[in-house]
């Protein structure tokens, strides 16, 4: 029975009971309304952080370290059995991203240091069987995540640091944006078909041009550095960006996982999000110090 204001199709159905059609992925393979709406809110949350109170965003960063650090752990114990001692690698990772801010370099690779020893004692509790693989993980891990997002910190302690994080992020941004509108549109050559069977030569190529544009602008505009110290930030940015994209997809396909997690809605884990920014965030540190020092 169709109440008055209802209408129905032939088949009987009322138009309140036909199910709103499911989101559709882009050519990516990704909700991409979600994505974008979780990206803006990230972005945002990042930008507010650097611009009020630049020290709030070791705090995101940490944060973002120590996610993404539970998620790799539990990925790798999940798909292949590998026990990463999450306990030394939580508490380190989280040293290294603090120490960072008073003590610059040396707080981070002592902080390392101690963390390696910590995994390599905690690890003894599990027994012999595995011991080498498990501790090869979990240095990897605390390598990987926080050592890295540790730079993405330092990126911060000089005066001017707000800006050197905001060149940092919208290089990468711009980098990963661009090579996805050129793949989408344009991409026929895959890259590392093996690897990454969606990753093109022509989305690099698109990559390349919004990197190296994001860098010459904002550094231009935020460092008051020359056009071509941001056309090199720009290009190596990118092409570390390109390897992280590369270097997480080999590890989710050795593992077997499309995703590192399922926390963000069209992106998987947090961990899919870091992928680019990881590689890229010593390399940021250290040309930025190298190009135009504080």
């Amino acid at each position: 029975m169709v109440t008055p204001g209802q209408c129905a199709d032939e088949s009987g159905m009322s138009a309140d009971d036909i199910p709103d059609p499911p989101s559709r992925p882009s050519r990516a393979g990704r909700d991409l309304r979600a994505a974008i709406g979780v990206g803006v809110v990230l972005g945002a949350a990042v930008i507010l952080s650097l611009l009020m109170v630049r020290f709030v965003f070791i705090g995101i960063a940490a944060a973002a370290a120590l996610v993404s650090t539970i998620e790799l752990a539990q990925a790798v114990r999940r798909a292949a059995g590998i026990r990463v001692s999450l306990v030394p690698v939580l508490i380190g990772g989280q040293a290294m991203m603090w120490l960072s801010w008073p003590f610059g370099l040396r707080g981070i690779l002592i902080s390392f240091a101690i963390t390696v020893l910590g995994c390599l004692v905690w690890r003894f509790r599990d027994g012999v069987e595995g011991y080498l693989r498990d501790v090869t993980a979990s240095v990897f891990t605390a390598a990987y995540v926080p050592l890295f997002t540790a730079f993405a910190a330092m990126l911060v302690r000089p005066e001017d640091g707000a800006f050197r994080a905001l060149v940092f992020l919208i290089c990468v941004v711009a980098s990963d944006t661009g090579g996805y509108a050129a793949g989408v549109l344009f991409g026929k050559h895959p890259m590392a078909p093996v690897i990454s069977p969606k990753k093109s030569w022509e989305g690099f190529a698109g990559s390349m041009i919004g990197g190296v544009l994001a860098g010459v602008l904002s550094v231009w505009l935020m460092l008051d550095g020359q056009w071509w110290m941001g056309a090199l930030v720009g290009a190596a940015l990118v092409c570390s960006a390109t390897i992280g994209d590369l270097m997480e997809s080999v590890i989710k396909r050795d593992l077997g996982i499309k995703d590192m997690g399922n926390l963000l809605p069209g992106h998987g884990g947090l961990m899919d999000r870091m992928d680019s920014l990881l590689p890229s965030a010593p390399l940021a540190w250290m040309m930025l110090f190298w190009l135009i020092p504080s």
